[in-house]
């Protein structure tokens, strides 16, 4: 990190999962705990995140008077009291940063009566593990130097990428969603494995080992998905029958449909 972000004190209102995984990427890189602030409410939450990370839980009115950047990370439904709280102690110059679900930065910028500038984040869970998807857009007072210390402060959580906020929306049913998809994929690949036979234990292994493989053939290949798909299907051979079904019960559709509703209902949270 630069010179600029390492100076920077932090701050984020809400320590919840997605917080937490954020404070410890930045702590993963060149910022310090001492440079770290959370405003959480639960007690016993607070006192968790304190102990793990060294830091220290300071009221909604201390985080904005003390902090250069502060992390919007509670739910959604939360947001717009949290705005409201804050919104006559927020210093004009604090670079806001959101990642609350589904909610525009002209909500967040309307709320707050003020130029700060705001950045809405839409990041996924692999984001606990260094290895996210983290997808940024400008508000309307953000400038490019608010995007690149955003890009800089969440790069240790993975991959950053910027995209019209008219985008987001999207970007939410691709990949804000798309873990759960997996996951879900990975789920019905093991419960076919035991039925055709397999232990748990090995259909488990099978379903994981294939996938992380696969993904990681994917990434660092350099062919796209469709060419690997058509690399591993002979004609009339296995693959082709399972791939038959899929499109038979028309897979594509059923995703589509899918991210559709995901997308619908990142509106509607707006």
């Amino acid at each position: 990190m630069n010179l600029a972000a390492d100076k920077k004190s932090i701050g984020f209102i809400g320590a919840g999962i997605m917080g937490a995984s954020l404070i410890r990427g930045l702590l993963s890189s060149s910022i310090k705990a001492n440079q770290i602030y959370i405003s959480e409410k639960n007690l016993e939450r607070a006192a968790e995140v304190t102990s793990q990370f060294n830091v220290e839980n300071l009221s909604l009115s201390q985080i904005t008077q003390k902090c250069e950047v502060i992390f919007l990370s509670v739910k959604p439904q939360d947001l717009e009291n949290v705005l409201k709280e804050i919104s006559s102690s927020l210093k004009n110059d604090t670079l806001v940063i959101s990642i609350a679900a589904g909610k525009t930065s002209k909500f967040i910028e309307t709320l707050l009566k003020s130029k700060n500038p705001v950045v809405r984040v839409m990041p996924n869970t692999p984001a606990q593990i260094g290895k996210g998807v983290l997808v940024i857009s400008a508000g309307s007072f953000a400038t490019k130097a608010d995007l690149d210390l955003t890009k800089e402060l969440l790069s240790s959580t993975g991959l950053v990428l910027e995209v019209d906020e008219s985008q987001q929306d999207a970007v939410t049913a691709v990949s804000g969603s798309g873990p759960a998809y997996f996951f879900s994929f990975v789920e019905s690949m093991i419960k076919s494995g035991v039925k055709l036979g397999l232990s748990e234990e090995i259909a488990t292994k099978l379903a994981i080992g294939t996938i992380v493989g696969s993904a990681a053939m994917l990434q660092e290949s350099g062919i796209d998905a469709a060419t690997l798909r058509k690399n591993v299907t002979s004609p009339n051979g296995t693959t082709a029958a399972a791939l038959e079904v899929f499109s038979t019960k028309k897979l594509d559709d059923i995703i589509n449909e899918a991210m559709t509703a995901a997308k619908k209902r990142s509106q509607e949270l707006a």
